[in-house]
């Protein structure tokens, strides 16, 4: 697994990637947002690990311009602990955070579950093959997303997300459940991340978002896709 630590911080990353080659990973570095997204753009990373305060170009720009092109994981730095900054993070494509300063060993922890995640995802992708339904269209070997014939850049939690509910119709999940299965049950963020993703789904996918006709919410209860 090949992973790029992004932090201006030199003593931060030094030991960062030190802690994560001890694990057996291939760690690239780099120190502001534009190196980052450049190296992202060159090398083919399992999982990015940025700071959201960098010159140049700070993490959540350069997680957008990293989504332009890119489905990887990344998870962010942040000193911060308020809920809107991860909601906006969420936004831009982030898929997890963890808040300075933290215990190595949580980051080797989170590191894992993101890639095991992913890994799995890409697993159950090759046996299942594509989906259609009225437009929407995923191929799950490929992680792809079409919208009428049209390509669909969706990062790694809103295809995760998609899939889930397009592989069973009309099973409606609670909030709880989508962040226990796509997130894992050692996710400490904010529910409404789930709605985040929902409504950045029905952006891309829908006809007509404020009006969804498949991506659809069961009132008190959660979401789930048309039958």
């Amino acid at each position: 697994m090949k992973i790029l630590v992004v932090d201006d911080e030199k003593l931060l990353v030094k030991g960062l990637k030190f802690n994560l080659e001890a694990d057996g990973y291939t760690v690239d570095t780099a120190y502001d947002g534009l190196e980052a997204v450049e190296l992202a753009r060159s090398g083919s990373y399992d999982l990015i690990m940025m700071d959201v305060m960098m010159p140049r170009l700070n993490g959540l720009e350069a997680c957008m311009r990293i989504r332009d092109f890119s489905t990887v994981p990344i998870i962010m730095l942040t000193a911060r602990t308020d809920d809107m900054d991860k909601l906006m993070g969420f936004e831009y494509g982030v898929d997890d955070y963890i808040t300075k300063p933290f215990n190595i060993l949580e980051v080797k922890a989170r590191v894992r579950a993101l890639l095991r995640r992913s890994a799995i995802a890409s697993d159950r992708g090759e046996e299942t093959g594509r989906i259609v339904y009225d437009g929407i269209a995923i191929d799950s070997a490929r992680r792809t997303a079409e919208k009428n014939g049209v390509p669909v850049d969706l990062t790694a939690k809103e295809f995760e997300l998609i899939e889930l509910l397009m592989k069973n119709p009309g099973r409606v999940y609670s909030r709880e459940n989508l962040l226990n299965i796509i997130w894992g049950y050692e996710y400490q963020g904010d529910i409404r991340t789930v709605d985040v993703h929902i409504r950045r789904l029905r952006e891309k996918l829908e006809q007509n978002p404020a009006a969804p006709a498949h991506i659809l919410t069961k009132w008190g209860v959660g979401y789930y896709f048309k039958e």
